[in-house]
């Protein structure tokens, strides 16, 4: 009898036990879009981003829009971006000007025409429910450098959005290893550079940095002259003349290097 009445306490807590156990969500998805040129899409930046997410435990999926040579004054007129908006929830932005625009490297019409786009825009990214974010370019010059990551970020500043800055930790990192991969064909980033942006980026997105893991990128790694059919509401990539590489792979040592040096150590 006693017994009886144990096993049958014992059938009544444990509905009431495993009603209280709540059930944890799955990890909410980031979705974030970039949208920027041969800058953003050479060694395909928004994939590298969405790998290292994913190595330490972070949902995350990126889309692009993008040409070579597009600038932020492009895509304002275009309405690009606000399509892309309208089409699907975004959480985050990026959004990346042609190299040395915002430092009057075009003329000054150039440089205030990127100002306006940059303004614009970032109301456009917020009235939709997202946050935007500058991501900087990059010089190799010391005082160009420092003349771009001046003018970058007060227009970040003006706006009120993150700036992102590339080109100090750039030349930072070619001065500590000078034969590592940072550029490709005709100054676009090499695979050491776009890991040193995913970095920087994944800092900004998550305040804090990833966790130093091997990275396999299995995407396709497009080069300078990579063709992408009109944003309908993302850039698609068109069949390419040569067969590009379906991915890459970071060691754990690149990616502790990227880390040290986005962290200034």
């Amino acid at each position: 009898m006693i017994l009886r009445s144990r096993l049958l306490a014992a059938l009544f807590v444990l509905p009431c036990v495993l009603a209280s156990i709540t059930v944890a969500a799955p990890p909410k998805r980031l979705q974030v879009l970039f949208a920027g040129n041969s800058l953003t899409y050479v060694g395909n930046l928004p994939a590298v981003l969405e790998s290292l997410a994913a190595s330490s435990g972070k949902a995350l999926q990126a889309d692009m829009i993008v040409k070579g040579g597009a600038t932020l004054t492009q895509w304002l007129d275009s309405g690009a971006v606000p399509r892309a908006l309208k089409a699907k929830h975004y959480d985050y932005v990026v959004l990346q000007e042609r190299g040395n625009d915002f430092a009057c490297g075009f003329g000054p019409q150039v440089c205030k025409d990127s100002r306006h786009a940059l303004h614009v825009l970032a109301g456009i990214v917020r009235n939709a429910g997202a946050k935007p974010v500058l991501l900087g370019t990059y010089q190799i010059d010391r005082d160009a450098s420092e003349a771009l990551v001046a003018a970058e970020s007060k227009a970040a500043r003006t706006d009120d959005m993150p700036y992102v800055a590339v080109s100090r930790l750039l030349n930072a990192g070619r001065a500590r290893v000078p034969y590592d991969n940072w550029f490709a064909k005709a100054g676009h980033p090499g695979h050491a550079l776009v890991l040193l942006e995913a970095v920087l980026l994944y800092r900004q997105l998550y305040g804090i940095l990833p966790e130093a893991k091997a990275l396999e990128v299995r995407a396709p790694m497009f080069v300078p002259g990579s063709k992408f059919a009109p944003p309908s509401p993302v850039s698609l990539p068109l069949p390419p003349d040569f067969p590009l590489a379906g991915g890459y792979d970071y060691s754990r040592d690149d990616v502790a290097s990227a880390i040290a040096l986005a962290s200034g150590h």
